[in-house]
């Protein structure tokens, strides 16, 4: 089984993919009998070594379709759906990521289509253990979507996720800083920096099925807005070689947040 690397987008705040494999050769951490397996490697439903591959460069692509629906106190229902594409460069333990995305967004008054921003990052994994593996990313998000709440300016974001492999169960979290540099509107829009946090516990009750729930914490962008709270089911099936597809639910569960978000996503490693 060829290598195959699992990566989770947010475009609205990073968190951590609830997928793990710390040595990212396809076969997850709580499977894997042989960690810290290099790219060039090919190994075998165990994660252990069978032959080395020809190189160790290896890119990915993941399309995805996202809907959520919305439904604030404040505001009337309005549903989105968005299209994405993420392209991914590995390299041993480092990572290069870039994301882009459009969107459709309409309720009763109007109808809205457009460019979500571009989001760039770079990551870089440590495994001072067996069990234990730490990823550490920087990012920049590039103004790339059109608004009149003066969002033109570049934010930055850093990372921090760690995953712990107990016997079957593969417990992950996750936090993430973003410096939001959006001008403020006065009377109409004043912006904050962000924290998001992510924690939760997957496990495979198939060899190429992974499912796995998490709560999701993260300030919102603008000042006097609540702290946007979620819950989250992820799932991951793992088709053949090369292709992959995962499906996502979330619920909001504090009145900031969206009513639902679900995603589907699928992907071809090479």
């Amino acid at each position: 089984m060829y290598k195959k690397i699992i990566t989770l987008l947010a475009i609205t705040s990073l968190s951590l993919s609830a997928y793990s494999d710390k040595d990212l050769d396809g076969v997850d951490d709580s499977l894997d009998q042989c960690p810290n397996t290099y790219f060039s490697e090919l190994v075998d439903m165990n994660g252990c070594t069978i032959e080395n591959l020809s190189g160790e460069h290896h890119f990915d692509i993941i399309y995805g379709l996202n809907f959520t629906k919305a439904d604030y106190t404040t505001t009337e229902k309005t549903d989105t759906t968005t299209q994405d594409l993420q392209l991914d460069y590995y390299y041993r333990n480092f990572s290069l990521q870039i994301i882009s995305s459009y969107y459709n967004y309409n309720n009763k008054t109007y109808d809205k289509s457009g460019m979500n921003d571009l989001f760039i990052a770079a990551y870089y994994k440590l495994s001072p253990t067996n069990e234990l593996t730490l990823r550490f990313g920087a990012g920049v998000t590039i103004p790339t979507y059109d608004s009149l709440l003066n969002n033109n300016n570049s934010d930055y974001t850093a990372s921090m996720n760690i995953g712990y492999k107990l016997e079957s169960i593969n417990l992950f979290a996750g936090y993430s800083y973003t410096i939001i540099n959006d001008d403020d509107v006065a009377g109409v829009a004043s912006y904050q920096n962000t924290n998001s946090f992510t924690a939760g516990a997957g496990f495979y009750p198939q060899k190429n099925l992974y499912v796995s729930g998490s709560y999701n914490n993260s300030d919102s962008i603008y000042t006097n807005v609540d702290t946007i709270r979620t819950i989250s089911l992820y799932t991951f099936y793992n088709i053949d070689a090369n292709w992959f597809a995962s499906f996502s639910y979330s619920y909001g569960v504090s009145d900031s947040a969206s009513d639902s978000s679900t995603s589907f996503r699928v992907g071809y490693y090479f």
